[in-house]
């Protein structure tokens, strides 16, 4: 028998090779998508700067504050301990929680009925009554501010925030388009079938268009709720007299004056206001963006 004989497999001199291209291949992707979303990522850059400057700042000693440091030398976290002996957080943070979630329901209540109005049924006046919606969303709120504190002092309701809360049972024009502007992406066929199923326009109403609308209904409602949490002028309007209905926005900025030079302080209170409001909008992150980007399909 002839024996035969196997030359050794040089894979020592193939594996570096073998290696290496996995990392450049690593490293081309890694450049080609750094070169797609530049522009995202310089926009990510300047829009999150502000607030690693307030975290990092709220964290350092007040002489450090607002010099050449930009990172503490030392974590000062008594800065937090302190703002909830100099200010009534609880207070302001009860006041907030009251203004912005009755608003938020107050307006559900008024505008989804009047979204879905004027998105399915027809009747006369229907164009001329969102006409008037649009307009009274570019009507600044500084324009009727005097004859509406004045009917609300009249009423006796100032030095609180019920001047704030109640108009939402009216609705709120741009939560009323907004809705108006999902409902009419969805098709009428449903509606439709639910009419001959002996279905009223309440029960199409709230069987079917609102199940289907959950996106843009909760879109509005995120938008109401942060506004209402960040209200700085209906406070100082109707509420700056009464310390305990100030909430936390304008709670926020009195302490700021009060506290003038306590920037570390300061910061520290904004990001404890900031915080819930982050927490709400990353758990809503999904139906917000979805509500958002569906609303404006049809016109």
């Amino acid at each position: 028998m002839t024996a035969v004989t196997t030359a050794p497999a040089q894979v020592g001199s193939d594996e570096p090779a073998v290696r290496r291209r996995p990392r450049r291949l690593v490293g081309r992707a890694l450049l080609a998508w750094i070169a797609e979303n530049a522009l995202l990522l310089a926009l990510a850059v300047v829009f999150v700067s502000p607030v690693v400057f307030v975290v990092f700042t709220s964290v350092m000693h007040s002489n450090q504050a607002l010099t050449g440091d930009l990172l503490p030398r030392s974590l000062e976290l008594g800065n937090y301990v302190r703002i909830f002996s100099e200010a009534p957080l609880a207070t302001w943070y009860g006041n907030t929680v009251l203004y912005a979630v009755l608003s938020t329901a107050f307006m559900l209540v008024a505008s989804v009925p009047a979204g879905y109005a004027l998105a399915k049924l027809r009747f006369r006046g229907s164009n001329v009554i969102f006409l008037a919606i649009v307009v009274a969303m570019l009507l600044p709120p500084q324009v009727t501010a005097v004859p509406v504190y004045v009917m609300w002092s009249e009423l006796g309701l100032t030095g609180s925030l019920w001047p704030l809360i109640l108009p939402n049972l009216l609705g709120d024009a741009f939560s009323v388009f907004l809705i108006r502007q999902f409902f009419l992406t969805i098709p009428t066929d449903f509606a439709n079938a639910a009419r001959m199923d002996g279905a009223s326009e309440w029960g199409v109403l709230w069987r079917v268009m609102i199940p289907m609308a959950r996106p843009g209904i909760a879109a509005a409602a995120i938008f109401l709720f942060f506004r209402s949490w960040n209200d700085y002028y209906g406070p100082l309007l109707y509420a700056s007299e009464n310390q305990a209905a100030w909430p936390v926005a304008y709670g926020l900025a009195t302490y700021r004056g009060i506290h003038g030079t306590d920037w570390a302080g300061t910061m520290a209170l904004t990001v404890v206001v900031l915080v819930p409001v982050v927490v709400v909008f990353f758990l809503a992150q999904k139906v917000f963006v979805e509500g958002i980007a569906l609303s404006g399909v049809k016109g």
